[in-house]
């Protein structure tokens, strides 16, 4: 039998310099992106809706006995085409109870048709080849806007037999492309008399400051003005006053330098790390080392003499075998980038896993200037 153990030792010494006498560090040279990309108009916005419904024609895969709101949607359901039977006469496998869900886009209008994902709610086992039958879909107001109905898709199959089960894809969940039409409009004003609202999908006061810059530079006029770190306020221009439409078109194609937070954003179960290009980090040295043990275990036989009368004895022998490598130490000045760190990590053979754990070290120690985000 053998048994190997790893264990790994990190050492953070972390030195922080003083203000005085520390580099100047340039900003370095932003990404240029359409304001469309970076922002959205106030009121142009979806809305959710939900519905409880059916699904039918399942082959055996639906909603046990034991489903009461199964079954009673089912009575329910019957009692509205005229029929009247108890529930404990409904046998309901080819039935499941689902919930509908959909997104109701920004200004669409009655009668176009969004998709919907169906999830059931039950205990049914797969709503492959299942119908929806028609479900209103109402909004938090708790008004119909859609009506949905179609077959389902799951994308994917549930096959067992003998003991034996194959599933591809999750079989409880499916979609209806185009399966609801909407049946109420939200109306969303998108200007208030003369104005418009943008605002920031990443709210930041030097990306609305920038995005201010920009957009008067291009109408040549001054006609933007930020409100707060989220919210730009536009006046429409005169030229433009009939004809919003247009002017917000040649808005969206306005380019600008969004500025970002300098953040680590790190992922423990995956052991993916992100470090954006304004992340900075004073002083720091890394000591990194492993220190490996070997433990194996051999068996063997102890014979006795053939005048006495002993008994063969099998005896464990235990071998313990202990390496360590040379820890390697590197040092970062102050002010070093990411790409620094990245080069300065690899360069000592640290795993993904031991960055997060020297990362967390280090922003612990105050070294690390920015935001540490962990998912």
């Amino acid at each position: 039998m053998h048994s190997r153990f790893r264990f790994f030792s990190t050492i953070i010494i972390v030195a922080v310099l003083s203000v005085i006498g520390m580099s100047v560090i340039t900003q370095a040279e932003g990404v240029t992106v359409r304001v469309k990309d970076i922002a959205h108009f106030q009121g142009d916005r979806i809305n959710q809706l939900t519905g409880l419904g059916l699904v039918v024609g399942l082959a055996g895969t639906g909603d046990g006995s034991g489903s009461q709101a199964n079954v009673q949607m089912i009575a329910n359901m019957l009692q509205r085409f005229g029929l009247s039977l108890s529930p404990s006469d409904l046998r309901t496998r080819n039935v499941a109870a689902v919930m509908v869900t959909a997104e109701l886009p920004p200004f669409a209008r009655e009668g176009d048709t969004i998709d919907v994902t169906v999830s059931s709610f039950g205990d049914a086992k797969s709503l492959e080849g299942g119908v929806l039958l028609m479900t209103p879909l109402r909004g938090a107001d708790g008004q119909v806007y859609a009506v949905a109905q179609g077959p389902v898709s799951i994308g994917g199959f549930n096959v067992s037999g003998g003991g034996s089960r194959v599933q591809k894809n999750h079989t409880t969940v499916g979609r209806v492309p185009n399966g609801a039409t909407i049946e109420a409009e939200i109306f969303s004003a998108l200007t208030s008399g003369n104005y418009l609202d943008l605002v920031l999908k990443n709210p930041d006061f030097t990306t609305a400051s920038r995005l201010v810059d920009s957009i008067n530079a291009h109408f040549e006029a001054e006609i933007a003005r930020a409100v707060d770190k989220s919210t730009v306020e536009l006046m429409i221009p005169e030229t433009y006053m009939h004809d919003p439409i247009s002017f917000i078109a040649k808005l969206e194609g306005v380019e600008v330098t969004p500025d970002t937070m300098a953040k680590v954003v790190i992922n423990e179960r995956t052991g993916t790390i992100v470090m954006g290009q304004n992340v900075r980090i004073s002083t720091v040295a890394v000591a990194h080392g492993s220190l490996s043990v070997s433990i194996g275990r051999s068996f063997e036989v102890s014979q006795p003499w053939p005048d006495s009368r002993g008994t063969t004895q099998v005896i464990p022998e235990t071998e313990i075998q202990a390496s360590e490598e040379e820890a390697q130490l590197m040092v970062l000045p102050a002010g070093s980038n990411v790409n620094d760190v990245v080069k300065v990590l690899n360069a000592i053979g640290a795993t993904p896993r031991d960055i997060i754990a020297i990362l967390q070290a280090v922003k612990a120690a105050g070294a690390l200037h920015g935001e540490l985000v962990i998912i």
